[in-house]
């Protein structure tokens, strides 16, 4: 299996727990990780044949930049079905990060790996 990524893909939400988290958008910083095949794509170099990362990304900064959760871990989850289901790949890691969330510290954030059913 081959792996398709998207490193540091930053975007504004709002997500957190205290009220001023509610009120003002932060950035989160996404790195993923999609399991795929990319041998026919190699063979026919045409973009249908492989997994698209930029049709990913827009997807992803869409559904992001709208959403409102109060948890990292509802978003990642949400964040990975949407790759597992409407991309069509068997297995996806995610890293979630959310700087500032703790004072002190450069990051903080959620790794998880979900693959289909």
């Amino acid at each position: 299996m081959d792996i398709i990524y998207l490193k540091a893909l930053k975007i504004d939400t709002i997500v957190g727990i205290f009220e001023w988290e509610r009120q003002i958008k932060q950035i989160v910083v996404l790195d993923l990780e999609m399991a795929t095949d990319i041998q026919k794509a190699a063979s026919t170099d045409s973009i249908e044949d492989t997994l698209d990362y930029k049709a990913v990304a827009k997807r992803l900064i869409d559904f992001v930049s709208h959403s409102e959760f109060q948890l990292v871990e509802t978003l990642a989850e949400r964040i990975t079905e949407i790759v597992l289901t409407e991309f069509s790949v068997p297995w996806v890691r995610l890293q979630l990060n959310k700087s500032g969330a703790i004072r002190g510290a450069q990051e903080v954030g959620i790794i998880i790996e979900r693959g289909k059913k």
